[in-house]
């Protein structure tokens, strides 16, 4: 009887230590991508970037924008440094970009493989939507301490095909993105530091650094300040709208 006692106790400690594999299979990886967009971001929210590019001598170029969110495609910025640039807006609707210039008639029609700053990060980047609404899951896998999240774009108009997004188990907020080509080669990686509480228990990385192989030597780097919740108007995600997205600031 002994004996068939220490062959159970075997037999669920042998269960137990497979159990992070089983884990790992049961999650849903869309209800988990939808956790990780909302530990980035509140649906609706406002807050300030400084973008800087570096240049492989190390001379850097620096902006400052201003941003609003409202729910999961709608995203306006206005340049607020340096003088060079200060006024010129984008809005994003879904799919759609613009840029607005002073003085400039019309807005101007632009791409998500432009970038409104140069350097590495380009506009759908610095216009990013929330992931859920341009990716699917396509599989989860258990890396110790994080998940691998293999993201297939739903359409041909995302700028990435593929995502290899590295998720902390414990925050479930990325840590680093491995952006791929639909031929599978590397366009850029993301990397996320410098977790910070920005009130209200709201923490996500302040840091976005990013590199690409395209580009060696070259280096561009986000830093967030002041994302907090704001509920705004529609009009504010419109056309007409975009030479007055500075006068939001409180």
């Amino acid at each position: 009887m002994r004996n068939a006692h220490k062959f159970i106790l075997a037999l669920i400690l042998a269960l137990g230590l497979a159990q992070p594999a089983w884990s790992a299979q049961a999650i849903d990886g869309d209800e988990l991508l939808r956790t990780i967009d909302r530990n980035l971001a509140p649906e609706s929210y406002e807050s300030y970037r400084k973008l800087i590019n570096i240049e492989p001598d190390g001379s850097k170029r620096e902006y400052t924008l201003y941003t609003v969110k409202k729910g999961q495609d709608r995203i306006a910025s206005v340049f607020l440094a340096p003088t060079s640039d200060k006024g010129r807006a984008t809005l994003r609707l879904g799919e759609n970009m613009w840029l607005h210039i002073p003085n400039v008639g019309k807005p101007v029609r632009i791409t998500s493989l432009q970038s409104v700053t140069g350097g590495i990060f380009n506009n759908a980047d610095i216009m990013r939507l929330d992931f859920h609404v341009e990716y699917t899951v396509e599989g989860v896998e258990d890396k110790s301490e994080s998940h691998l999240l293999r993201l297939k774009a739903k359409t041909r108009e995302v700028a990435y095909d593929r995502l290899e997004m590295l998720v902390d188990k414990q925050a479930l907020l990325p840590t680093e993105i491995r952006c791929l080509a639909a031929s599978g080669m590397l366009i850029k990686t993301l990397y996320f530091k410098k977790p910070t509480d920005f009130g209200d228990g709201f923490m996500r990385p302040a840091v976005i650094e990013t590199d690409s192989p395209l580009h060696k030597g070259y280096k561009s780097v986000m830093i967030f300040a002041k994302v907090q919740r704001r509920d705004l108007p529609d009009e504010v995600f419109t056309l007409n709208y975009l030479p007055r997205v500075e006068s939001l600031r409180q």
